[in-house]
């Protein structure tokens, strides 16, 4: 079968919608009580942003390699990404907190949440950059070592995974061994939507989406048991409904302006909102911590529109200015 054209432009925008779905669902969850707390929605609910987020991160990175295995120009893209707002976040944390060597090289470095563990309270979730920092270096290696056809590694690499977490008995983790599995499925994804096949039409229609999104919800619920191993496949397959069928109700309604607008700042949103729970706009008790919360959303989407706009946008120019400098070297080598 011949392979499908990559991803379209409309195909990016619903996966910018479902980027704002996902970073609403975390910040709903960290920041909401959205149940009594017996219920443990809010570990749900966050738990399911996070899945999505995984998701599109290992798709979109799947996707860039598939049509360019350049390493030098995915890893300076990706610094230039990731790492410039969260060293100066860990950086301001660290100074303010007061901690050791261990703590900085383990922040700058991302392992931090990996045993022996040194992520503290302003900073537990940078767990998830260490994650995903982690497999940009994995994967790119993987793809450094075998080309193209190292990509297909993905799906083996992704139920090895699972199947850890099936062993260990691991339902969910900060883990990068126990969680990258979510990334990969995201990477198994864009393999099925860049080989061409499509699933059987019934799959693609909204009961079934409304299913598999009742069904990621239950997967990340902390007592959803057994059905936690299956939120990586679940959360690729909800995402998967809308890139091969993106001409529906829910296709259109992912490009909205709202939910493009929290895309863009999704980033820094995620990387901000952690460290201010631990300041003054989340203390007292829970009536004045509550009242607090309009204005710490403020401060926090006033932050995250600065640092995506000056810091952020100025330096993904940059890594752009610096990849293409070291792809016309590697041309002139070549001539």
């Amino acid at each position: 079968m011949s392979e499908r054209a990559l991803p379209t432009h409309h195909e990016y925008g619903v996966l910018d919608g479902w980027r704002g779905i996902s970073i609403a669902l975390v910040l709903l969850g960290h920041l909401f009580p959205l149940s009594p707390k017996a219920w443990q929605m809010n570990e749900a609910v966050a738990a399911s942003g996070m899945a999505l987020f995984f998701t599109l991160s290992g798709f979109l990175i799947t996707t860039f390699l598939l049509r360019d295995q350049n390493i030098a120009v995915f890893l300076i893209r990706r610094f230039f990404r990731i790492v410039p707002l969260a060293w100066v976040f860990s950086a301001i944390t660290l100074a303010i907190v007061g901690t050791d060597l261990a703590h900085w090289a383990a922040h700058f470095l991302f392992y931090a949440n990996n045993p022996p563990f040194f992520l503290l309270d302003p900073t537990a979730h940078l767990w998830s950059l260490c994650v995903e920092v982690q497999f940009y270096l994995g994967i790119a290696l993987i793809v450094g070592l075998l080309g193209k056809r190292g990509l297909m590694l993905i799906p083996v690499l992704c139920l090895v995974v699972t199947i850890l977490r099936v062993v260990d008995g691991v339902h969910v983790s900060i883990v990068t061994w126990y969680r990258v599995d979510e990334i990969l499925a995201g990477g198994i994804l864009a393999l099925g939507l860049h080989s061409g096949r499509r699933p059987p039409s019934f799959l693609v229609t909204w009961p079934i989406t409304l299913m598999l999104a009742a069904l990621l919800l239950a997967s990340a619920h902390p007592l959803g048991g057994s059905i936690s191993y299956l939120r990586p496949y679940l959360a690729a397959t909800l995402v998967g409904t809308t890139l091969f069928n993106p001409n529906t109700v829910l296709g259109r309604a992912l490009l909205c302006a709202p939910l493009a607008y929290l895309a863009k700042l999704s980033y820094a949103l995620y990387v901000i909102h952690g460290g201010l729970t631990s300041t003054w706009l989340a203390s007292g008790d829970t009536l004045v911590k509550y009242l607090k919360r309009p204005l710490m959303l403020a401060v926090t989407f006033g932050l995250a529109h600065l640092s995506t706009t000056q810091l952020e946008a100025r330096c993904i120019a940059l890594g752009k200015t610096l990849s293409d400098r070291v792809r016309v070297r590697q041309r002139k080598g070549i001539a």
